[in-house]
This record gives C-alpha cells, sequence and structure tokens, in this order.
C-alpha cells in the first residue's frame, strides 16, 4: 500500500489470500484428521456435495475426472469413502446401467455441523459488505479462480 492509497495493491492481496487458503486448509484438515480422511478423500466429498447442491448426477468417471484421478485410484478412494460410510454407490434413477456417488447422511450431517461454525463466521464477514463490495468480491474471486486455473493448466505443460 502507498502512502495516499488504503487500497491493498496486488502483492499484498496474493499474501491475503495465501492466508485465507492456509487458514481454511487448516480448518479443512482438522475435519479430516477427526473423521480419518485424506486429503483427496476431502476434495472428493466436497465435489460430491457440490455436485448434490447443484441437481448433477456424479459417476465414478465423473468424480475422478474432477480430481484428475485414474480410474483405478479412484475406485480405491470410492472404496475408502463407502467403507467408513461417507458416501454411497447407486444406480442411476433415469439409467439403470449407470452408477452414481452419493454422499450419505450421516457424513452429510458430520459436515454440516462441524463447518457450521466456518460458515457463520464467514457470513458475518460477508454481510459486513454492501451489496456493490460484494459484487466487486464475487468478480474478484470469480477471476482468481480463473487465473489459478490458468496457472494450473500452464504449469501442467
Amino acid at each position: 500500500m502507498t502512502a495516499t492509497d488504503d487500497a491493498p495493491g496486488a502483492f499484498e492481496l496474493m499474501v491475503m489470500m495465501r492466508a485465507l487458503n492456509v487458514e481454511s486448509d487448516r480448518f479443512a484438515e482438522r475435519f479430516a484428521a477427526l473423521h480419518g480422511l485424506h486429503r483427496t478423500d476431502l476434495n472428493a466429498l466436497v465435489v460430491i456435495l457440490d455436485a448434490a447442491r447443484a441437481g448433477t448426477p456424479l459417476t465414478p468417471g465423473g468424480l475422478g475426472a474432477a480430481l484428475t484421478l485414474s480410474p483405478p485410484a479412484t475406485t480405491a478412494l470410492i472404496d475408502r469413502l463407502a467403507h467408513a460410510g461417507h458416501v454411497e454407490r447407486r444406480r442411476s434413477d433415469t439409467d439403470r446401467r449407470k452408477i452414481e456417488v452419493t454422499l450419505n447422511e450421516q457424513a452429510a450431517e458430520l459436515a454440516r455441523h462441524f463447518f457450521a461454525p466456518l460458515g457463520r463466521h464467514l457470513t458475518a464477514a460477508i454481510e459486513a459488505f454492501t451489496a456493490e463490495e460484494r459484487r466487486i468480491i464475487g468478480r474478484f474471486l470469480e477471476s482468481g479462480i480463473k487465473a489459478t486455473a490458468a496457472a494450473r493448466a500452464e504449469a501442467a505443460g
């Protein structure tokens, strides 16, 4: 920041984003540790939950693609999560030949309970901003997500 401008610069914002990512990871890792989950397991649960919220059926192949896992690694992941009682494999309602991965209600309740304080605190932080400020934050986050995805693709070669 400069002496004449109280707005953080790009570098300061990136440092703050990194700190937010670290805090978010530490919070999520606590949940994972409490429930015997690997980080990939936790990421899979988030993908499954997001698909359910969107009303989009999620096949094992779709889950593997979202996590960039091979088919054998995806099978092992789903087996671990099913054995732990977090997910179920179900036949599709629309195409009985397809298998879909769904979050077990018990796992969803555990997550809701554990993540409720984070949701409450983040909601309070977000609600402290005006609607216009939230639009700007939304644009910033959307741009940041796209920029990070582009950098990931570039790094992949």
